[in-house]
């Protein structure tokens, strides 16, 4: 437990903190206000029903739900995790039960606990992602956060992402449709990020997020072969952190658009360093696998970092440096 998220269940426990929304923890991202700048990243997270009895999802900023496609996905085959040094590799491949299963199960759960949703968009063509976001413009989402680290079928597999011009044009494509802001959820695996990010607030974007996960590869010595079955996979996880804090930095100078960073945020502090370094919200991955609490914790970690700092408000100090 971090020092903020420790020195927040003391006042809580001696009755010095109020309870509900606390204003000064309140953002506004691309026209959204969230009642604080925690969500969760897609695909660590499910969409909330996991993790219901472990946190109150109605105390998050939002939920962002695992990545959905038009129709199901099976995912890549097994073994599809590893264990990295401050981290994992995950090949899970977006697996997922595919948009009528969001709209039917997911969004009414996540409804009926009082969460923001942020739906996490997913495909293998710019007409799969319109499908998707043309299906979602009518639904009770907040927003849209599409996955442009996906291969592209039709560019010989190369990801959305990893193209100025492709990133663009699929920004422009569901923009065109979309009924909710959309966020464009960026790769690391690039030369330049702040191109990136460029591109697609040429599109159209109402908002960027990033890191997505790091490519990366591990070898299982004792079976003489590929931990994943598919030879490579994200890695995610502390490990990646100082490079996501530096991209994050580099998209929130590039571009007017804001910034929800994420990539190994464990604790409050964390959290702190990406809002300092320009991101309006931020979201927690890999931490919970193995701390199911960490959302609510950060939360209330940054409520007593406001107090302890005597800040007005949490956007007092994103992008303060630099």
């Amino acid at each position: 437990m971090s020092v903020f998220a420790d020195r927040a269940r003391q006042d809580l426990q001696a009755g010095n903190v109020r309870m509900g929304v606390n204003m000064s923890l309140e953002v506004e991202f691309a026209g959204v206000t969230f009642k604080n700048p925690v969500t969760t990243a897609s695909g660590t997270f499910g969409s909330g029903m996991e993790y219901s009895e472990f946190v109150a999802l109605d105390k998050l900023g939002a939920v962002t739900t695992k990545g959905v496609a038009n129709v199901p996905w099976q995912g890549n085959p097994t073994p599809r995790v590893a264990e990295t040094h401050a981290g994992m590799l995950n090949a899970i491949g977006l697996q997922n039960p595919g948009i009528e299963t969001l709209i039917e199960r997911d969004i009414p759960f996540l409804r009926e606990h009082r969460a923001k949703i942020i739906v996490n968009v997913c495909g293998r063509s710019k007409e799969d992602y319109v499908e998707v976001v043309e299906r979602l413009a009518q639904e009770d989402v907040d927003m849209l956060e599409i996955n442009i680290s996906c291969p592209n079928v039709k560019a010989g597999g190369i990801a959305f992402g990893q193209d100025p011009g492709c990133a663009e044009d699929i920004t422009k494509a569901v923009k065109a449709v979309a009924g909710q802001p959309v966020i464009m959820k960026l790769s690391p695996n690039v030369t330049d990020i702040a191109e990136m990010a460029r591109a697609v607030e040429a599109g159209g974007a109402d908002g960027v997020s990033l890191i997505n996960t790091l490519t990366g590869m591990k070898i299982d010595v004792a079976r003489k072969t590929f931990a994943l079955a598919n030879q490579t996979g994200g890695m995610s996880g502390p490990c990646v952190k100082p490079v996501a804090v530096r991209m994050v930095y580099q998209a929130a100078h590039a571009v007017k658009i804001p910034v929800l960073g994420m990539g190994g945020i464990q604790n409050t502090e964390d959290a702190l360093e990406f809002l300092m370094a320009g991101a309006t919200m931020v979201a927690v991955g890999t931490a919970n696998f193995f701390h199911p609490y960490v959302t609510s914790e950060i939360v209330d970690g940054l409520e007593a970092y406001v107090e302890q700092e005597g800040l007005s408000s949490i956007m007092d100090i994103v992008g303060i440096v630099g």
